[in-house]
């Protein structure tokens, strides 16, 4: 059975369980929607399923920003209180505000 609630939301703040990076979510996918060769880069013994949520996030870490797709399996709420930096935020949400970032456009 899919599971298709998704249990974090857009303009939240989310951080990698195993990974130093944390990052804003802006899209998320009900299950694994990215290619096979991606999927199949990832070492066998710690691939996701494909049968969960899956989040865009705009990230980051200490040395860059980018985009990373995360299955929900391994992200976390990021309650730290502190703001994201990545320089795409602001074509896409208003300011941090109260722990998350409110969209600048309603999605259709």
């Amino acid at each position: 059975m899919y599971k298709t609630h998704a249990k974090y939301h857009i303009g939240q703040i989310v951080r990698h369980r195993k990974h130093p990076f944390r990052g804003v979510i802006f899209d998320v996918d009900a299950m694994f929607s990215n290619t096979q060769e991606w999927y199949e880069a990832i070492p066998e013994d710690s691939r996701p399923s494909k049968e969960q949520p899956f989040y865009h996030l705009l990230a980051e870490n200490d040395d860059s920003y980018y985009v990373a797709y995360v299955s929900e399996q391994n992200l976390m709420a990021d309650y730290s209180g502190e703001p994201v930096e990545h320089p795409d935020l602001p074509d896409l949400f208003g300011d941090f505000t109260d722990g998350r970032y409110p969209l600048q456009f309603h999605l259709n």
